[in-house]
């Protein structure tokens, strides 16, 4: 997976670099002929809305972005298919909300279509779908959209490119930091925002990205979209940029929906004696070890957990609401089965529908 900012595909405020793209679609091209299956995110729709509309700023109104996104997203998907077609390639519009990855069934449906995109042998083009997207809805960045998307679909590789060649440590060498086994606080330090009128995020948003993806078993590269064949190369070891290692064995699908697709709608604090119990035996998570809740929320919503220090270290589908929780926390088995008579199952998560981060 290729995820390519709007720094990388434009040379000025709504001016496509064809040039650039040309030689990125020929890249992929060339994977393509050597069997290495391809996707694209690809940033720029907004950007080229605000061309067409000579804005020299990003619109800060909601309503003003969505309108550039509309104007910007056929101007970008025929610039792409440009580029693909004399490599007789079709691409393939996919736009999405976090909506569509929050939600399990429409999730199964994205990855489905995916999928069959792919047996189709097009090159499927993801962006966020600006015109509709709000805050609720919103992924924030499509650095944050292309480490989701490599999750769903389970890649080996997400190579984000963009205007830096790397991670850049700064503050020591001034060099690219080669390969990250581990994303630290010291790592995190390094990371710097954006001052572009069109992009959104930054290093910030990368290393984000990166974290999440490397959680889900899938390497990381972050180069300069500027270098020529810089996909081929990198896939190849060869090129400039940032190798992110993965990190653990990849997880099981549901439960890589569940700690990576969700925006939780509260957090269930637990005592020192349940974290071992949840990292370590894989126990569910019982209303006795509960101390407390933040947030409301439902039967049947995630939530995050946090121990005795406030750090989430676990995520889950709660079988109780939250003022239930409150009523229920430090009870045990034999007090809540007095409560709930008849109940077979009185755990407030599952180990199923529990994984750790």
């Amino acid at each position: 997976m290729v995820k390519l900012g709007t720094g990388v595909l434009t040379s000025g405020v709504g001016q496509l670099d064809t040039v650039r793209i040309a030689g990125v679609c020929a890249d992929l091209a060339a994977l393509r002929a050597r069997g290495t299956e391809v996707i694209v995110v690809s940033s720029g729709a907004v950007g080229l809305g605000m061309g067409a509309l000579q804005l020299e700023r990003r619109p800060r109104e909601l309503s003003k972005k969505q309108a550039c996104a509309a104007i910007g997203q056929s101007r970008l998907m025929a610039t792409w298919q440009d580029g693909f077609a004399p490599h007789r390639l079709t691409v393939a519009q996919v736009l999405l909300t976090h909506e569509d990855l929050r939600v399990r069934s429409r999730f199964l449906g994205v990855q489905e279509t995916l999928r069959q995109l792919i047996a189709y042998g097009t090159v499927p083009i993801i962006n966020e779908n600006d015109t509709v997207s709000a805050a609720e809805i919103k992924f924030g960045d499509n650095d944050t959209l292309s480490a989701m998307v490599a999750s769903l679909i389970q890649a080996e590789h997400l190579v984000i490119l963009s205007t830096a060649p790397g991670l850049v440590d700064f503050k020591g060498t001034g060099r690219i930091v080669p390969v990250v086994q581990r994303i630290t606080p010291d790592i995190e330090a390094m990371a710097g925002g954006t001052t572009s009128e069109t992009a959104v995020g930054g290093m910030v948003s990368k290393i984000s990205a990166a974290k999440l993806a490397t959680r889900a078993g899938c390497g990381v590269f972050i180069a300069s979209g500027a270098e020529p064949q810089i996909t081929s190369r990198l896939l190849a070891g060869q090129g400039p940029g940032t190798f992110f290692v993965p990190s653990g064995l990849p997880m099981e699908a549901r439960k890589r929906w569940l700690a990576y697709f969700q925006r939780p709608a509260g957090t269930l604090l637990v005592n020192a004696c349940a974290v071992p119990v949840l990292r370590e035996q894989g126990r569910s998570l019982l209303a006795v070890g509960i101390t407390g809740t933040k947030g409301r929320f439902s039967v049947g919503d995630i939530v995050n957990i946090a121990g005795p220090d406030k750090v989430v270290f676990a995520r889950g589908k709660v079988a109780f609401t939250s003022e239930e929780i409150t009523r229920l926390a430090g009870r045990h088995g034999d007090e809540l089965a007095a409560m709930y008579p008849g109940r077979k199952r009185l755990e407030v998560i599952h180990r199923n529908d529990l994984v750790l981060l």
